[in-house]
């Protein structure tokens, strides 16, 4: 079995290109110097080797001569250099080397007829009278031009830069050359320490960086760690894991964000649970009721057959309207909501039209509130009439029941207010979970899922629904709605929310 590769850690992949960049940074940066350096000292040994021309100028007393030697490469003089005022060309170079003594890091020869005659007596620098290469090669050159020639050798004694002069005169047939060299290794040697100097520096504080960057690196992505831990021990039966929130940066927020995210899921997957059992409770009964007619029915008997029908079929219509009223919770629980500014007044006016057809009660609106608010119109008049609808089963017929809204600065107020037995304060948070009824001494008809919606769709809104006393008996319920646009308004208060309040509150 082929195991596939184990991927790279993201604190190993920020740690190398962190490194990179400053390996890269340091590299261009001790190269460009390098460069500059080197550059520089190359062209000071060039402007000493240059200022040759003109000691042999001064030695020899000759006069009108030029050089124009380039600063890089082979170069040559215009003009080859006369020493009128020695017989021999022996002569002239022997007071040249006499007199033109090498600095430290330099040498010098004079060659006559391509064999080394004269070197310095006083060594300062070095001994170049013994280098073929290099002397074999200025005479190549300057037999090819006559000129003075500049350039570099690689010789076995190492890397020199030299001048070669030739010189000639009148009445003497030798051919002499004035060679100076400039050992290129010696003269960088500064350069080259500093640059050792600097990689060994650019060594240690990448080293540093490398030791630093882990554990930095390791401190920022500690909460992703946790947070794929987290996350490995969520499981359906168990989501209480929460990761710790400390700070104030990105991944903070990211914590939050996650932790806010697990609440809903937690929120939402009990909601889930509690509304399956719910369900599950209220079909047992129906089923259990039309499962027992139907065994104790006696086939024979028509009367008990169409009883037995009846039952069932009435048991059936429970079960169907307790699957549309469960729809309209699913509905109002969930995010299908269209925001618009909503108009209190023509609201109420609207609800006063649609109550004023159900019977054996007389209706009133009570006052108009003049004010918009965002919500969803068809939500709010459905969350309403359903007060509406609530009071009228449970007020004794003939009952008046009052309407109205009203509203100031921060909130919208709706109320439906009954004359009837009212409801105990014992109750009056119970009766806003599902499938509960306060206890009333009249049945009614219903899922009990009446109030839940009206509560879940004030939520949605950012609202709530309130219950307290009508004064001479009754209950009024009011549902709370601020005001403001979508943007300002509340964060809604979803399902998982509201179960988490409520068992908090019990």
């Amino acid at each position: 079995m082929t195991r596939s590769p184990r991927p790279v850690s993201a604190r190993v992949r920020i740690l190398g290109a962190i490194l990179a960049v400053a390996c890269i940074g340091m590299a261009i940066v001790g190269s460009v110097t390098f460069l500059v350096q080197r550059e520089r000292v190359l062209g000071e040994i060039d402007e000493r080797l240059h200022a040759q021309v003109s000691s042999l100028r001064d030695v020899a007393g000759a006069e009108n001569e030029t050089s124009d030697p380039a600063q890089t490469g082979t170069t040559t003089a215009t003009e080859p250099l006369i020493a009128a005022e020695y017989d021999t060309v022996a002569d002239y170079l022997k007071a040249v080397v006499a007199r033109l003594v090498p600095a430290r890091n330099e040498g010098s020869v004079a060659v006559v007829d391509g064999h080394a005659r004269y070197r310095p007596e006083t060594l300062s620098g070095f001994d170049i009278s013994t280098n073929r290469q290099l002397i074999d090669r200025a005479i190549t050159e300057t037999s090819l031009t006559g000129e003075t020639v500049i350039g570099t050798a690689m010789t076995d004694d190492g890397s020199l830069r030299y001048i070669a002069i030739p010189v000639t005169m009148e009445g003497d047939d030798a051919t002499g050359i004035y060679i100076r060299a400039v050992d290129l290794g010696a003269a960088l040697e500064p350069v080259t320490t500093s640059i050792i100097t600097y990689s060994l520096a650019a060594g240690a504080v990448l080293v540093a960086i490398g030791i630093v960057g882990w554990f930095v690196a390791g401190r920022l992505l500690s909460p992703i760690r946790q947070l794929r831990d987290t996350a490995d021990s969520i499981t359906l039966a168990d989501l209480g894991a929460r990761l710790p929130a400390q700070g104030n940066d990105d991944i903070t927020d990211l914590t939050r964000t996650v932790n806010s995210m697990l609440d809903r899921l937690e929120g939402s997957v009990d909601v889930q649970r509690q509304l399956l059992d719910d369900v599950r409770h209220e079909l047992k009964t129906p089923i259990t009721i039309v499962r027992g007619h139907l065994e104790l029915m006696d086939p024979q008997d028509a009367a008990d057959v169409a009883n037995t029908r009846d039952i069932g079929i009435a048991e059936l219509d429970r079960m169907t309207r307790l699957v549309e009223d469960i729809d309209l919770l699913a509905a109002a629980e969930g995010d299908q909501f269209s925001m618009a500014d909503v108009e209190v007044d023509m609201l109420t006016d609207r609800v006063g039209e649609l109550v004023a057809v159900i019977p054996d009660h007389s209706w009133r609106i009570e006052a108009h509130g003049q004010a918009q608010v965002a919500a969803d119109e068809d939500r709010l008049l459905q969350a309403w009439l359903q007060l509406a609808d609530n009071a009228a089963k449970y007020t004794p017929a003939g009952s008046p029941i009052e309407i109205g809204s009203a509203a100031d600065e921060t909130e919208v107020r709706l109320w439906v207010r009954d004359h009837g037995p009212g409801i105990a304060p014992a109750s009056r948070h119970s009766i806003f979970r599902r499938f509960d009824r306060a206890q009333t001494k009249r049945s009614v008809g219903g899922s009990g899922l009446g109030l839940a919606i009206v509560d879940a769709i004030s939520k949605a809104h950012g609202g709530h629904c309130a219950v307290t006393d009508t004064p001479g008996g009754g209950a009024t319920f009011t549902i709370h709605v601020p005001i403001g646009t979508p943007e300002t308004l509340p964060a809604p208060v979803r399902a998982g929310d509201v179960v988490l309040q409520r068992e908090a509150a019990e």
